[in-house]
């Protein structure tokens, strides 16, 4: 079996064929273990040198909120030549790397009403539960995911799609959309016309009409926002798929890109290291709320923050929160972090952006295209069909995963270990971008889930 240490520093090497990690030296129990140079839990019983290093002898170290001191490091100073995209462009300034027609329903009594629309039309509808009684900031995230999606720029039209009787209705969700192009986004309440299938029918009919005007432009690659996710990680994800995505961000970033990372609760534990790399202490401040924030929530719930890895990182050789974090974040690269957002916000600083919200990987897509993501940079280790309302591109972290499921993944970065892949997933990012489908895309996997901690009446 082959071994990598990742860092001169490690306690620990990591072997690439089930990604679980051995002792290169005798452990004392109570002794903090180092994994990427960092300390991912402590040990709770001696280990030997060779022992595998897992659940059975190693434990997290997390608690609750913490105080942090801003010591930023080097700046990040790579830089590339920009590029250009093929894109269609928007009125408002955007710019948009597909040109659908979706359906956005206010209230989920709606979800087959859509559903018959697009089945009738070809549009793309996304069901969901929420948008009746929800009340307060509950309802106020609803509203902010749905804005997001209305208004997202790989759209060519939208139909917002309304019951009537909702506290979500049309006339509410028009107070939050600030300024939208009224010829390519149209509204229709169910309970107001005798047919709402026909009608709907005919007005996503207007709009691909109006679509097909639109013709793909030459436009500079530092328009394009891109959105970082992993799940079903693996022992692997911090080796070859998230550190490969890094290095695309930071190819991205010094481009004058935006990239966005979300997935709070898999910050714990490396939050310092981000911290370190906000561009001012302002967004410092920002990055320990987001943090704090996150935990105090967790905790609000008696559930103890440490509560991750799922079964599946665990069987793929992840043990602690504080590993699975030290890996995930890896997806940012080097670059400067320059933008802290809150659920439904805009992706508008170019840089790292980090975003609030879970690591559930159908909320965690959700949120980021509702940011304005135009595609989504997904590493997997255990592999999953999941895809966003936009582009989807999957990316492996082992070989094994891409040969077994190749309707699912797009591209293999466990080859990275062999040959420099750094070149061949920024093109494949390139061609996505100018209109080659993903394999969400190809099997029609767009899915979304809307957060949610409130009272339901």
């Amino acid at each position: 079996m082959g071994f990598v240490l990742i860092h001169k520093d490690d306690d620990v090497r990591v072997c690439l064929e089930n990604g679980h990690k051995y002792a290169i030296r005798d452990i004392k129990k109570g002794e903090t273990v180092i994994k990427y140079g960092f300390p991912i839990g402590i040990a709770y019983k001696d280990i030997k040198q060779g022992d595998r290093v897992h659940t059975d002898n190693l434990k997290t170290a997390l608690s609750g909120e913490k105080t942090y001191i801003y010591t930023p490091g080097e700046r990040f100073a790579l830089k590339e030549e920009p590029c250009t995209i093929s894109a269609y462009k928007r009125k408002n300034g955007d710019i948009g790397i597909r040109n659908d027609i979706w359906i956005i329903n206010t209230v989920g009594c709606i979800n087959k009403s859509a559903e018959l629309i697009a089945q009738k039309t070809g549009a793309f509808c996304f069901p969901h539960p929420h948008g009746c009684s929800q009340i307060g900031d509950d309802r106020h995230i609803t509203q902010k995911i749905l804005r997001g999606l209305i208004l997202h720029p790989n759209a060519g039209g939208v139909l917002v799609l309304g019951l009537g009787c909702e506290n979500n209705n049309i006339s509410e969700m028009k107070k939050i959309l600030g300024n939208y192009d009224h010829e390519r986004i149209r509204f229709l309440n169910s309970q107001d016309v005798a047919d709402e299938i026909t009608e709907g029918v005919r007005i996503v009919e207007e709009l691909k009409t109006a679509a097909s005007q639109d013709k793909r432009t030459e436009v500079p690659v530092s328009k394009l926002k891109i959105g970082l996710k992993c799940g079903g990680s693996d022992g692997l994800s911090g080796i070859t798929a998230n550190p490969l995505v890094g290095r695309i961000t930071d190819r991205l970033v010094s481009m004058g890109g935006i990239a966005v990372l979300t997935e709070v609760p898999e910050m714990f534990g490396a939050e310092q290291i981000l911290m370190n790399r906000c561009c001012s202490k302002s967004i410092f401040d920002k990055t320990v709320t987001l943090i704090n924030h996150y935990k105090r929530y967790i905790i609000s719930h008696n559930q103890p923050v440490s509560e991750n890895p799922s079964p599946g990182n665990k069987d793929g050789g992840i043990t602690t929160l504080e590993e699975k974090s030290l890996g995930c974040i890896q997806k940012g690269g080097k670059s400067p972090v320059t933008q802290v957002m809150d659920y439904g916000d805009f992706a508008v600083e170019p840089g790292l952006n980090l975003l609030n919200g879970p690591g559930n990987d159908m909320v965690a897509v959700t949120n980021l295209t509702a940011a304005g993501c135009h595609m989504i940079l997904f590493t997997t280790g255990r592999g999953t069909p999941l895809g966003a309302p936009v582009p989807t591109i999957k990316i492996a972290t082992n070989t094994a995963l891409a040969v077994k499921k190749t309707h699912w993944i797009d591209f293999d970065a466990q080859a990275d270990m062999r040959e420099n892949r750094d070149n061949a997933l920024f093109h494949l990012i390139i061609e996505t971008a100018n209109g080659k489908k993903t394999k969400n895309e190809q099997n029609g996997y767009r899915e979304i889930a809307i957060f949610k901690d409130g009272v339901t009446f």
